[in-house]
C-alpha cells in the first residue's frame, strides 16, 4: 500500500491518544486500533478501507472517522455481533472479537454507515469540554459583570451552547442547576473559576457545516456514535446532556464558521458577546482561519467596556499537540486585547489545570 508506513504512524498516534491520561483514556479504542495495526501490516479489509486515507494528516481523523462509524452499527442495531462487544451497548469489551467482526463486515462490501463516516469529520460534541469552556465564561462574566451572549462555531448538535443547564462545582464553590444530570465535580485541583460569577447566558446561536438535530432519534444517535465507548461514565453524560437539549432547542445554523461570524458580531450596549469553539480550529483551512481571526480583530477594534469581545478556545496545543489549552482574549475598549491561557486539560474534558489566577 503506498503511504503504508504514514497510515502505521498515524494509527500509533491515535492509539497513543487513547490511552493518555489527558484524553479521557478508552482501552476498548487503543486495543481494537492495535488490531487495526495488524491488519494493515497483513494488507486486510481495514487497510483497503482505510488506503485512499493514508496520506492525509493525523488531525484529518480519518481513524476516529472508522471508529464512529462502526460504533454507530453497534448502538443502532445494525451490527449485533458489534453490539456484542462495544463496552456502550453493554458488550464484553473484547477488541480482537470487534475486529474480527468488523473485518467480516468489510470483506463483503463496505457498509454505507462506514462509507458515510468516512467522508466527513467526526461530530464529537464532546460534552466533557463543557467545563473549560464554562471556566472561560465564568472568568468573562466576572471580569465583566455583564451577561453573555454566546457564539458557537462548530456547534455539531448543540451540546455546548447549553453551558448554563450543567452542574459545576470544586472545593466546597459550585455554579449552575443543583440537580443538573450533567456534572462536573472536583475537576479543578489547582485552583477554580470564578463561580460565584454565574453563567447569564441571555442569548445563544451556532454555526456548523452539517448540524446534527439532537431532537431526533438519528441525530442522537450519530451524535452518540462519536463519543467513545469508554469509560461508561462519559457515554451516561453524553446521553443526558442529549435529553437536556431536546428540553432547550436552541439556533444552530448550516453555515462555515467564515461565513457565518462576520454578520454574528454586531455589539450589544449591556452585553458580552463571546465567540467560542473546541477541537474544531484543526478542520479549517488557513484562509478560513484568517477570516475569523480578522473578523474578530475588526469588531475588537469597536469593542467598548459596556459592550465587550471576547474569542474563548479549548484547541491542541500548536507545538506538542496535546493537552488542550483554554485560551481567552478579550477587547473592551482598553487598547490591545488581553490574551490569557486560562488551563490546559485533555481533549474530552477531565481534569482541568487552572493557570487563570497566575
Amino acid at each position: 500500500m503506498e503511504h503504508r508506513e504514514q497510515l502505521l504512524e498515524t494509527i500509533d498516534w491515535q492509539q497513543a491518544a487513547c490511552v493518555s491520561a489527558a484524553a479521557a483514556p478508552c482501552p476498548f479504542y487503543a486495543d481494537v486500533l492495535g488490531e487495526v495495526r495488524v491488519d494493515v501490516l497483513g494488507d486486510g479489509p481495514i487497510a483497503q478501507v482505510l488506503a485512499p486515507h493514508a496520506h492525509e494528516r493525523f488531525d484529518a481523523a480519518y481513524l476516529l472517522r472508522l471508529l464512529g462509524g462502526t460504533h454507530r452499527m453497534a448502538l443502532n442495531g445494525e451490527s449485533p455481533e458489534l453490539a456484542r462487544h462495544f463496552p456502550s451497548t453493554g458488550g464484553d469489551g473484547n477488541a480482537v472479537a470487534t475486529t474480527r467482526a468488523l473485518q467480516r463486515l468489510l470483506g463483503d462490501g463496505t457498509p454505507s454507515t462506514i462509507v458515510d463516516a468516512l467522508s466527513r469529520p467526526p461530530q464529537t460534541n464532546e460534552v466533557g469540554r463543557a467545563a473549560a469552556l464554562a471556566s472561560g465564561c465564568f472568568v468573562l462574566a466576572a471580569a465583566t459583570g455583564l451577561p453573555l451572549r454566546v457564539r458557537e462555531l462548530g456547534s455539531s448538535g448543540g451540546l455546548n451552547l447549553r453551558l448554563d443547564r450543567y452542574r459545576y462545582e470544586q472545593a466546597g464553590s459550585g455554579a449552575g442547576h443543583e440537580e443538573a444530570p450533567v456534572r462536573f465535580v472536583d475537576q479543578w485541583p489547582d485552583g477554580h473559576p470564578p463561580f460565584a460569577a454565574g453563567l447569564n447566558i441571555v442569548e445563544r446561536r451556532g454555526c456548523d457545516r452539517d448540524p446534527i438535530d439532537v431532537t431526533t432519534d438519528a441525530g442522537a444517535m450519530t451524535l452518540l456514535s462519536y463519543v467513545w465507548p469508554q469509560p461508561r461514565a462519559r457515554f451516561a453524560t453524553a446521553r443526558a446532556a442529549i435529553d437536556l437539549a431536546r428540553e432547550a432547542p436552541v439556533e444552530i445554523d448550516r453555515a462555515d464558521a467564515d461565513v457565518w461570524l462576520p454578520a454574528q458580531l454586531a455589539p450589544r450596549t449591556g452585553t458580552a458577546l463571546v465567540v467560542y469553539h473546541s477541537i474544531m480550529w484543526q478542520y479549517l483551512g488557513e484562509d478560513a482561519r484568517a477570516v475569523i481571526t480578522d473578523a474578530l480583530d475588526e469588531a475588537g477594534a469597536a469593542a467598548t467596556a459596556d459592550a465587550p469581545l471576547a474569542w474563548l478556545r479549548l484547541e491542541p496545543n500548536p507545538e506538542t499537540y496535546m493537552p488542550a489549552e483554554l485560551r481567552l482574549t478579550v477587547w473592551d475598549g482598553t487598547g490591545h486585547p488581553r490574551d490569557d491561557l486560562l488551563a490546559t486539560t485533555g481533549f474530552h474534558g477531565g481534569v482541568i489545570h487552572w493557570l487563570g489566577d497566575a
